[in-house]
Protein backbone atom coordinates (compact mmCIF):
# COMPACT_ATOMS: atom_id res chain seq x y z
CA UNK A 1 0.00 0.00 0.00
CA UNK A 2 0.92 3.65 -0.29
CA UNK A 3 1.75 4.02 3.39
CA UNK A 4 3.40 0.66 4.07
CA UNK A 5 7.02 -0.11 4.82
CA UNK A 6 9.65 2.27 3.47
CA UNK A 7 6.99 4.45 1.85
CA UNK A 8 6.21 5.86 5.31
CA UNK A 9 9.65 7.51 5.25
CA UNK A 10 8.78 9.60 2.19
CA UNK A 11 7.86 13.30 2.55
CA UNK A 12 4.17 14.01 3.11
CA UNK A 13 3.74 15.94 -0.15
CA UNK A 14 5.18 12.98 -2.09
CA UNK A 15 2.76 10.58 -0.36
CA UNK A 16 -0.20 12.87 -1.12
CA UNK A 17 0.92 13.06 -4.74
CA UNK A 18 1.00 9.24 -4.97
CA UNK A 19 -2.52 9.00 -3.61
CA UNK A 20 -3.85 11.64 -6.00
CA UNK A 21 -2.35 9.86 -9.00
CA UNK A 22 -3.77 6.42 -8.24
CA UNK A 23 -6.17 5.03 -10.83
CA UNK A 24 -9.77 6.07 -10.04
CA UNK A 25 -12.16 3.31 -8.96
CA UNK A 26 -15.11 4.83 -10.82
CA UNK A 27 -15.35 2.94 -14.12
CA UNK A 28 -12.69 0.41 -13.09
CA UNK A 29 -13.34 -3.11 -14.43
CA UNK A 30 -11.36 -5.25 -11.99
CA UNK A 31 -13.35 -8.42 -11.28
CA UNK A 32 -11.93 -10.17 -14.35
CA UNK A 33 -8.39 -9.37 -13.23
CA UNK A 34 -8.76 -11.09 -9.86
CA UNK A 35 -11.01 -13.97 -10.95
CA UNK A 36 -9.67 -17.51 -11.20
CA UNK A 37 -8.36 -18.54 -14.63
CA UNK A 38 -9.56 -22.12 -14.23
CA UNK A 39 -12.62 -23.71 -12.69
CA UNK A 40 -12.08 -25.66 -9.48
CA UNK A 41 -14.17 -27.58 -6.96
CA UNK A 42 -14.30 -27.45 -3.16
CA UNK A 43 -15.84 -30.66 -1.91
CA UNK A 44 -18.39 -30.76 0.93
CA UNK A 45 -17.59 -32.02 4.41
CA UNK A 46 -19.55 -35.13 5.25
CA UNK A 47 -22.39 -35.99 2.89
CA UNK A 48 -23.22 -33.88 -0.13
CA UNK A 49 -26.58 -32.11 0.01
CA UNK A 50 -26.34 -29.66 -2.89
CA UNK A 51 -24.05 -28.26 -5.58
CA UNK A 52 -23.55 -24.51 -5.96
CA UNK A 53 -21.85 -22.75 -8.86
CA UNK A 54 -19.93 -19.76 -7.53
CA UNK A 55 -18.91 -17.02 -9.96
CA UNK A 56 -15.50 -15.79 -8.82
CA UNK A 57 -15.53 -11.99 -8.94
CA UNK A 58 -12.81 -11.89 -6.25
CA UNK A 59 -14.07 -14.68 -4.00
CA UNK A 60 -12.79 -15.22 -0.47
CA UNK A 61 -11.40 -18.64 0.45
CA UNK A 62 -13.78 -18.74 3.40
CA UNK A 63 -16.88 -18.74 1.18
CA UNK A 64 -16.47 -22.28 -0.23
CA UNK A 65 -15.54 -23.32 3.34
CA UNK A 66 -18.90 -22.01 4.55
CA UNK A 67 -20.66 -24.01 1.83
CA UNK A 68 -18.57 -27.14 2.48
CA UNK A 69 -19.42 -27.04 6.19
CA UNK A 70 -23.09 -27.21 5.20
CA UNK A 71 -22.70 -30.18 2.85
CA UNK A 72 -22.57 -28.08 -0.31
CA UNK A 73 -20.15 -28.81 -3.17
CA UNK A 74 -18.86 -25.49 -4.54
CA UNK A 75 -17.90 -25.35 -8.21
CA UNK A 76 -16.01 -22.08 -8.66
CA UNK A 77 -16.06 -20.64 -12.20
CA UNK A 78 -14.26 -17.63 -13.73
CA UNK A 79 -16.24 -14.38 -13.99
CA UNK A 80 -16.24 -14.87 -17.77
CA UNK A 81 -18.36 -18.06 -17.53
CA UNK A 82 -21.51 -18.13 -19.64
CA UNK A 83 -24.97 -19.11 -18.48
CA UNK A 84 -24.72 -22.19 -20.71
CA UNK A 85 -21.59 -23.30 -18.80
CA UNK A 86 -23.42 -22.79 -15.50
CA UNK A 87 -26.58 -24.60 -16.65
CA UNK A 88 -24.51 -27.55 -17.91
CA UNK A 89 -23.41 -28.22 -14.32
CA UNK A 90 -27.08 -28.44 -13.20
CA UNK A 91 -26.47 -26.52 -9.96
CA UNK A 92 -28.97 -26.33 -7.13
CA UNK A 93 -27.98 -22.70 -6.69
CA UNK A 94 -25.73 -19.93 -8.00
CA UNK A 95 -23.54 -17.70 -5.85
CA UNK A 96 -22.20 -14.24 -6.82
CA UNK A 97 -19.04 -13.43 -4.86
CA UNK A 98 -17.53 -10.27 -3.48
CA UNK A 99 -14.95 -8.48 -5.61
CA UNK A 100 -13.38 -5.15 -6.57
CA UNK A 101 -14.23 -2.44 -9.05
CA UNK A 102 -17.22 -0.55 -10.41
CA UNK A 103 -20.31 -2.78 -10.80
CA UNK A 104 -21.43 -0.60 -13.73
CA UNK A 105 -18.64 -2.24 -15.78
CA UNK A 106 -19.84 -5.81 -15.09
CA UNK A 107 -22.36 -6.10 -17.92
CA UNK A 108 -21.46 -9.73 -18.73
CA UNK A 109 -22.05 -10.95 -15.17
CA UNK A 110 -25.25 -8.90 -14.90
CA UNK A 111 -26.52 -10.56 -18.09
CA UNK A 112 -25.64 -14.02 -16.78
CA UNK A 113 -27.41 -13.18 -13.51
CA UNK A 114 -30.57 -12.26 -15.43
CA UNK A 115 -30.40 -15.63 -17.18
CA UNK A 116 -30.07 -17.38 -13.80
CA UNK A 117 -33.07 -15.45 -12.45
CA UNK A 118 -35.07 -16.19 -15.59
CA UNK A 119 -34.34 -19.91 -15.17
CA UNK A 120 -35.57 -19.81 -11.56
CA UNK A 121 -32.29 -21.08 -10.10
CA UNK A 122 -31.86 -19.99 -6.46
CA UNK A 123 -29.29 -17.19 -6.19
CA UNK A 124 -27.28 -15.66 -3.34
CA UNK A 125 -24.86 -12.74 -3.60
CA UNK A 126 -22.37 -11.04 -1.28
CA UNK A 127 -20.99 -7.47 -1.56
CA UNK A 128 -20.11 -7.01 -5.27
CA UNK A 129 -22.63 -9.82 -5.82
CA UNK A 130 -25.27 -7.65 -4.12
CA UNK A 131 -24.58 -4.85 -6.57
CA UNK A 132 -24.70 -7.30 -9.49
CA UNK A 133 -28.08 -8.72 -8.39
CA UNK A 134 -29.39 -5.19 -7.88
CA UNK A 135 -28.33 -4.16 -11.38
CA UNK A 136 -29.86 -7.37 -12.80
CA UNK A 137 -33.11 -6.31 -11.11
CA UNK A 138 -32.92 -2.90 -12.76
CA UNK A 139 -31.39 -0.77 -10.01
CA UNK A 140 -28.50 1.64 -10.54
CA UNK A 141 -25.30 1.80 -8.50
CA UNK A 142 -23.23 4.80 -7.46
CA UNK A 143 -19.80 5.50 -6.00
CA UNK A 144 -19.90 6.45 -2.33
CA UNK A 145 -17.79 9.33 -1.02
CA UNK A 146 -15.87 7.25 1.53
CA UNK A 147 -17.49 3.82 1.43
CA UNK A 148 -18.00 1.47 4.36
CA UNK A 149 -14.86 -0.01 5.94
CA UNK A 150 -14.61 -2.04 9.11
CA UNK A 151 -16.03 -4.82 11.27
CA UNK A 152 -18.66 -2.98 13.32
CA UNK A 153 -21.21 -1.61 10.85
CA UNK A 154 -24.87 -2.04 11.94
CA UNK A 155 -27.32 -3.37 9.36
CA UNK A 156 -31.10 -3.54 9.76
CA UNK A 157 -32.94 -6.58 8.35
CA UNK A 158 -36.33 -5.02 7.55
CA UNK A 159 -38.13 -8.38 7.56
CA UNK A 160 -37.35 -8.93 11.24
CA UNK A 161 -36.20 -5.55 12.55
CA UNK A 162 -33.04 -7.22 13.83
CA UNK A 163 -29.73 -5.41 13.63
CA UNK A 164 -26.57 -7.36 12.73
CA UNK A 165 -23.08 -6.03 13.39
CA UNK A 166 -21.27 -6.66 10.11
CA UNK A 167 -17.90 -6.56 8.38
CA UNK A 168 -17.81 -4.38 5.26
CA UNK A 169 -15.41 -3.09 2.65
CA UNK A 170 -17.15 -1.42 -0.28
CA UNK A 171 -17.02 1.87 -2.16
CA UNK A 172 -20.11 1.39 -4.35
CA UNK A 173 -23.74 0.92 -3.36
CA UNK A 174 -27.19 0.28 -4.82
CA UNK A 175 -29.75 3.04 -5.24
CA UNK A 176 -32.79 2.54 -3.01
CA UNK A 177 -34.62 3.25 0.23
CA UNK A 178 -35.40 1.11 3.26
CA UNK A 179 -38.30 -1.29 2.63
CA UNK A 180 -38.84 -0.03 -0.94
CA UNK A 181 -40.58 -2.48 -3.28
CA UNK A 182 -40.30 -2.44 -7.07
CA UNK A 183 -41.23 -4.46 -10.14
CA UNK A 184 -38.68 -6.50 -12.10
CA UNK A 185 -38.94 -8.94 -15.05
CA UNK A 186 -38.55 -11.70 -12.44
CA UNK A 187 -41.31 -10.58 -10.07
CA UNK A 188 -41.53 -8.03 -7.28
CA UNK A 189 -38.35 -7.19 -5.39
CA UNK A 190 -37.53 -5.17 -2.32
CA UNK A 191 -34.71 -3.41 -0.54
CA UNK A 192 -34.34 -5.88 2.34
CA UNK A 193 -31.48 -4.42 4.41
CA UNK A 194 -30.12 -0.93 5.06
CA UNK A 195 -27.33 0.53 7.16
CA UNK A 196 -28.48 1.91 10.51
CA UNK A 197 -25.82 4.63 10.32
CA UNK A 198 -26.57 6.25 6.97
CA UNK A 199 -29.43 4.41 5.22
CA UNK A 200 -27.20 2.86 2.53
CA UNK A 201 -28.75 -0.18 0.82
CA UNK A 202 -27.29 -3.34 2.37
CA UNK A 203 -29.45 -6.02 0.76
CA UNK A 204 -31.97 -6.74 -1.98
CA UNK A 205 -34.20 -9.73 -2.69
CA UNK A 206 -36.99 -11.09 -4.80
CA UNK A 207 -40.12 -11.22 -2.67
CA UNK A 208 -40.73 -14.84 -3.74
CA UNK A 209 -37.41 -15.63 -2.01
CA UNK A 210 -35.69 -17.12 -5.09
CA UNK A 211 -32.82 -14.61 -5.03
CA UNK A 212 -31.28 -12.50 -2.28
CA UNK A 213 -28.04 -10.71 -1.55
CA UNK A 214 -26.31 -8.60 1.07
CA UNK A 215 -23.70 -5.87 0.83
CA UNK A 216 -21.73 -7.01 3.87
CA UNK A 217 -19.51 -10.05 4.52
CA UNK A 218 -21.14 -12.92 6.44
CA UNK A 219 -18.03 -15.00 5.64
CA UNK A 220 -15.54 -12.55 7.20
CA UNK A 221 -13.04 -14.93 8.79
CA UNK A 222 -11.92 -12.56 11.52
CA UNK A 223 -15.11 -10.53 11.65
CA UNK A 224 -18.43 -10.74 13.49
CA UNK A 225 -20.55 -13.84 12.96
CA UNK A 226 -23.98 -12.22 13.23
CA UNK A 227 -24.70 -12.86 9.55
CA UNK A 228 -23.56 -16.49 9.14
CA UNK A 229 -27.24 -17.51 9.09
CA UNK A 230 -27.43 -16.23 5.49
CA UNK A 231 -25.60 -19.36 4.30
CA UNK A 232 -28.22 -21.45 6.10
CA UNK A 233 -30.95 -19.35 4.46
CA UNK A 234 -29.49 -20.16 1.04
CA UNK A 235 -29.32 -23.89 1.86
CA UNK A 236 -32.97 -23.74 2.98
CA UNK A 237 -33.90 -22.01 -0.28
CA UNK A 238 -32.22 -24.75 -2.32
CA UNK A 239 -33.98 -27.41 -0.21
CA UNK A 240 -37.35 -25.78 -0.87
CA UNK A 241 -36.60 -25.61 -4.58
CA UNK A 242 -35.85 -29.32 -5.07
Amino acid sequence: GVFSGAAAEAPVDELVDRVRHQEPMLGADLAGEVSTDDAYVVEPEGGERFTVVALDLGIKTNTPRNFAARGVRCRVLPSSASFAEIAELKPDGVFLSNGPGDPATADHVVGVTRDVLGAGIPLFGICFGNQILGRALGRDTYKMVFGHRGINIPVIDHATGRVAITAQNHGFALEGEAGEQFDTPFGRAEISHTCANDGTVEGVRLIDGKAFSVQYHPEAAAGPRDAAYLFDQFVDLMADNT
